[in-house]
Parts: C-alpha cells; structure tokens; sequence
C-alpha cells in the first residue's frame, strides 16, 4: 500500500508570488505547479539567526553617557579628540574601573608599588581618572634588553634575534690575535689549507711574494706571472768579522723546475748557505773560502732531499721523481773585499755608483750558451739566441755529475751597488749596461725600493719566470785606491 506524501502548505505561489487557495494544485493566478515544490527535510530543521539580546546592565551601573561629537567650524578645525580617561567604563562584573583599581591597590602589600607583584602576573591596570602615563613608560620592544624578557609578558624567542646573531657569526669567523686575515674580504680567517674560513678565498702561498731588508742588504723575491709557484728563495744576513767589522751576506738560489720540489731545493740550499757563512765568518776564515764552504754545505742539503719522501702538499705528481736541483749565486761584503761565489747561472752585476763608470758582470754561466762562446763555437749573440741556450750544465744536486764551486774576490776602488739575481731577472736586462739602466738612481740609499722597482721591471716585461734580486749598497773608504781581482 502505498502512501501519498501531501504538501506543505504554501503561502506565497514560488512563480507570481499570490497565494494560492488552500488544497490548489496549480496557481489559479499563473499556473504554477505546486505539487512540484520539494518537502521541506525533516532531519535538517531550519535555525532562526538571531542576534544575541543585549547584556543587561549591572546593577547599580549607569548606562555610558558619550559626549556628542563637536562639529568642525567654519575654518574646518577637526573636532578635540577625547581620551580613554575622560570616559567612564565597568568591567565585566559591571563594577566601574575606578573601583576596580582600588580593589587592586588592597591586594598589593604596603609599600608595594602598584603594578610589581609576581613574575607573570603584569602591571595592575591605570585609573582611567589619574594622569595620563608618560612617554618613558611605553614599552615598545622588551627584545631590546634581553633579561627583561620574562618581565614583559612576552614569550621567549626559540630561535636567537638575528641583528645578535649576526654580531656574533662576525666575531667568531673574525681571525685570532696573530692570525693571518684573508686578503679577499680582509676580516675572515685563513684555516691551515690556506682557505679563507668566511668568504672560501684560496690565499697566495707565503712564497709567492718575499721582501726583506737589512740596514746594509735587501732582498725582494716573486713567483712572477707564469709559474704557479715561486721556485727561487734566498736569504741575507749580517754579522761581524773578528776585528769587529761588518760582514753582509747575500744568498740567491733558483730551483731547478724540471726536477723534483724545486722549491725546497732553493730553500734548503739558500739557508744552509746563509748558515754556513754565519758560523765561519766570525771564526775569521777567509771570506772567498767561507764562500766555498757555504757552497759544498747548500749541496750537501739539497743532496739529503734526494733521500727524503715528497711531501704531502706536493703539487705535481706527473713529475719524474729525479733528484731536487737549484743554482746558487751568492755576495759577501766583508772589510774592502766583495766575494762572489757561484753554481749554475744566476748573476752577480756590479752597478758604481758613478754611473759614467763602466759597469761589470761579476759572474760566469754555467750554461749551453756560455760553454758555446768559452769553446768559440758561436758569438754571445748566437749562442743565447738558440733555445738550448739556459740549459745548465752546473747545479746543486744528488745527480749533478761533479760539484765544481766558483768564487771570487774583488776589491772595488769606488761606491757602488752589487746586483745578486736570478735568471728571471736578468732575461729582461741581459748586459751590465742593460742592468745598469734598470736599476734605479737612489738604489744605493734605498736598496728595497731598488729591488722592487728591478722585480717590476722583470714583471712588466712579461714576468715569463720567477723573479729574485738582492740589492747590497757597497762603500769604500776615502783613502782605498786601486782594485784588485782573483777568481779561483
């Protein structure tokens, strides 16, 4: 048995809006079906929304008188502006907040300023009657003092305040007293790698660029623009001769780069040398022999590498593993001599200080070229034009074929400048008229200004090799006259 489901009874037709006649099926005004209106759910009853009736008053509470808003004048002038504490106000028990501020001002204990008891519970509120509160008691940001953090009513910050946390990520990449900074961004802190520890910057190795001076030498050394390390070392020294005069020394050493840790070759040859010379001087051993003893003791250290393992920061692992090699030219000012001393092909120039005066070349090359001219096989010209021309037929090393030091004694009758360097210098001013005319005027009485001024003048004519020169200003004493030369 099915059941009829009867419709609603409608007020309004849903087409033309006329009511229709109770028990109508269609609209006798427009027609409407009525019987197609849907039932009204019975599970989903349909809520009034209504606004909530107003909170009665408080007992005993006025109603809030408002003052009537003034109009603006004829001159437009906005109208006064009325603050909190001009008008009265209850709090939520209808009490008003005059009364509310004393039933706080009962709990505080005597003497217990209004607003301070416990941590977490805040100030006490304002009588909205007394003064208004003063500029220096508005808290604009508790952050600022970070101990007051739990007195403000604000919750503590997880993470720290970044304008802190940039101090301090500054002070800790900020090198250590004695430290050495980074020449990219001159605050980070160069690791052991040689890295800069704020900005990643490689640093230049300390070698790549040596000055030193002494009051009576200076000495200037640079990896120049093509090698990627400086292979050329040296060391200079002063000391006293047994009568107490000054002795001055001078020592240049040029690697060898096709052999094995060149660099260290140059080093270890240069400060046995230097060494070497320190102890026998003083002992009063004549200066040309302690020159050839400072020669056998730089061979001998740069022989003893040979029997060393290469070190971990070797760079070039393609390199035949033979024997470390360099050359070695050295300067000895001691009393009125100047001893030079020799193996390979770096130079000794004297320079006077007299520039109309003839200048020299103080050594000999061990080299294809020179042994070419000495045999007359070829002129200078010819013989350092061929490309075996710097081939050396002299070194310091565990296999060169003999070790046959050269020195030299002069006893120059003028002031001048002697001139100690490497082929990286030389290349550029290959005559001692072309090394004269690079050395500066005033290199006599600024020897490091002198040496530098010689290494930019190597660099700006393409700085093709390494780069080291030692300047020694040598003076005579007015009543020396004559010169005197011997060469063993």
């Amino acid at each position: 048995m099915s059941q009829s489901q009867q419709q609603p009874a409608l007020s309004k037709c849903p087409g033309c809006e006329e009511p229709p006649a109770a028990g109508d099926l269609f609209c006798g005004a427009c027609g409407y079906d009525l019987s197609a209106v849907p039932a009204r759910p019975g599970d989903r009853p349909t809520m009034a929304i209504t606004v909530p009736p107003a909170a009665p008053e408080a007992a005993g509470a006025e109603a809030v008188r408002w003052p009537a808003a003034a109009e603006t004048d004829s001159s437009d002038v906005p109208a006064p502006v009325h603050r909190p504490s001009d008008l009265p106000g209850t709090d939520s028990g209808g009490r008003p907040l005059a009364e509310q501020e004393q039933v706080q001002e009962q709990v505080q204990e005597p003497g217990t300023p209004v607003g301070s008891g416990p941590v977490g519970s805040g100030p006490g509120p304002e009588p909205l009657g007394g003064p208004e509160p003063s500029a220096a008691a508005v808290r604009h940001d508790d952050r600022a003092d970070p101990d007051a953090a739990e007195h403000s009513g604000d919750f503590a910050l997880a993470a720290p305040d970044p304008r802190t946390a940039e101090h301090a990520a500054a002070a800790a990449a900020a090198p250590a007293p004695g430290g050495k900074v980074c020449v990219a961004c001159r605050s980070g802190r160069v690791d052991p790698d040689g890295y800069c520890e704020n900005c990643g910057h490689a640093q230049p190795r300390e070698r790549d660029h040596m000055e030193q001076e002494l009051d009576a030498v200076a000495a200037v050394s640079d990896r120049g623009l093509r090698h990627h390390r400086n292979e050329d070392s040296f060391a200079v020294s002063s000391t006293a001769l047994p009568d107490g005069s000054p002795a001055v020394v001078a020592i240049v050493c040029d690697g060898v780069s096709s052999a094995s840790r060149p660099d260290e070759a140059s080093a270890a040859a240069a400060n046995a040398a230097n060494e070497s010379l320190l102890e026998s001087l003083p002992r009063g051993t004549h200066p040309q022999q302690a020159m050839h003893e400072a020669i056998v003791a730089a061979s001998e250290a740069v022989n003893a590498l040979a029997q060393e393992p290469a070190g971990a920061m070797e760079h070039d692992a393609h390199r035949h593993q033979n024997a470390p090699a360099c050359t070695l030219v050295g300067a000895v000012m001691a009393g009125e001599l100047l001893i030079v001393g020799w193996v390979g092909d770096s130079r000794v120039y004297w320079v006077p200080q007299d520039r109309s005066r003839p200048t020299a070349r103080l050594t000999e090359d061990d080299s294809w070229a020179a042994q070419m001219v000495a045999a007359g096989l070829m002129n200078e010209a010819e013989a350092y034009a061929d490309e075996r021309a710097h081939a050396i037929t002299g070194w310091l090393g565990a296999d060169a074929y003999e070790l046959e030091p050269h020195t030299a004694a002069f006893k120059p009758d003028r002031p001048g400048l002697v001139v100690v360097c490497t082929d990286g210098l030389w290349n550029y001013a290959e005559s001692a008229e072309e090394m004269a005319a690079a050395v500066p005027a005033d290199a006599q009485e600024h020897p490091l200004r002198g040496a530098q001024v010689l290494v930019g003048h190597a660099l700006d004519g393409g700085g093709h090799d390494n780069v080291t020169v030692a300047l020694l200003p040598f003076a005579v004493r007015p009543q020396g006259a004559g010169s005197a030369c011997e060469t063993v």
